[in-house]
């Protein structure tokens, strides 16, 4: 069984292979010793951090699952994982601003590390805990480490095309590989060296550990701009201009629906390729999926550069949508094992 999800895998590093080359991925527009050694230690950190963060992915839900809980009670912890992240969300820009940039980081990795620790006892209240945790060090990851990075880079008087060409490179080896490796590695974890479906994210904390310690070493702090307009006066100008240009209610309100459909499968892939509990390679599986994803992301660049979003995005919507089906139709009429 291991042989197909390696021939997928072999089959979809082709298209991204081609449209990393269309996309000139490791073209430099300023390398510069300086600059070489900024964006290298910047991407050891984000990729270190990123890595933790992947390697819980395709294990979540399997480690409920193992601990006896249903699909509902999983479903429950989900929502506090998500219910966090929108909470605070909403301010944790604003609160890293404030509290250095850094320390927002080396926050996230703490915070993170003490979730996956959670993850060890099967007690739901201290799963919930934990998820909760997730949720904060997930709105961490996602607005610290970036903010830090253009602050950070301005200030060493470095170009705007190069800021461009380090979050490029930001993509491609945080969301894209370490995803990749990520499921690799897990995979290696949990089923060759049998070490249990917890294994990852204890692996998860010796990597964002390691980050930490790079950051405290090598990183400066910097803070946002002290006299930036506090929360709620945010909010009055957000809202204010989604009143006075619907386009921009429509927009949020497209982004917000494919979201949802993406976090709907997040939830439930697992349950979905083994409703009656099958055993299955969440790592190899996980693999697959990311690096479909990485494809969907070198394409967009593609299509970015030869037609406006609002043409092929309807397209990209339709074939999300087809690809939904499938999982319902099959629920709709399962396909018997033939080994029955």
């Amino acid at each position: 069984m291991d042989v197909f999800y390696y021939i997928v895998f072999t089959a979809l590093c082709v298209p991204v292979a081609a449209l990393a080359w269309i996309q000139g991925v490791g073209n430099l527009v300023e390398d510069t010793p300086a600059s070489r050694a900024f964006r290298n230690n910047y991407l050891l950190v984000y990729c270190l951090q990123m890595l933790g963060d992947w390697l819980q992915g395709p294990y979540v839900y399997a480690l409920y699952e193992k601990y006896g809980y249903s699909p509902a009670q999983i479903g429950q912890l989900f929502i506090a994982g998500f219910g966090s992240s929108l909470i605070v969300g909403t301010f944790v820009g604003a609160l890293a601003d404030k509290m250095g940039r850094k320390t927002a980081g080396i926050a996230y990795a703490v915070i993170y590390s003490l979730s996956c620790v959670t993850k060890h006892s099967p007690r739901f209240e201290v799963l919930l805990a934990g998820r909760v945790l997730g949720g904060i060090a997930t709105s961490l990851l996602y607005s610290a480490f970036e903010s830090w990075l253009v602050a950070e880079h301005f200030k060493h008087g470095f170009s705007e095309q190069a800021l461009g060409q380090t979050f490029s490179w930001a993509v491609f080896l945080g969301n894209g590989l370490m995803a990749v490796f990520a499921g690799f590695f897990g995979d290696f974890l949990v089923e060759r060296l049998q070490l249990g479906r917890v294994a990852p994210f204890d692996a998860a904390i010796v990597f964002m550990v390691i980050g930490a310690a790079v950051m405290v070493a090598t990183w400066g702090e910097n803070y946002g701009d002290k006299g930036s307009r506090n929360i709620g006066e945010q909010f009055t100008r957000a809202w204010d201009a989604i009143i006075s240009d619907p386009a921009i209610a429509l927009l949020g309100g497209m982004q917000s629906l494919f979201e949802a459909s993406m976090y709907s499968f997040v939830f439930l892939w697992t349950l979905a390729m083994s409703p009656n509990k099958e055993g299955i390679k969440h790592g190899l599986i996980f693999v697959n999926f990311m690096t479909a994803c990485m494809a969907g992301s070198f394409l967009a660049g593609v299509l970015m550069k030869r037609s406006k979003p609002e043409k092929f995005m309807k397209g990209v919507y339709f074939v999300a949508a087809a690809a939904m089906t499938v999982p319902m139709i099959l629920a709709i009429n399962p396909v018997k094992d033939p080994s029955e």
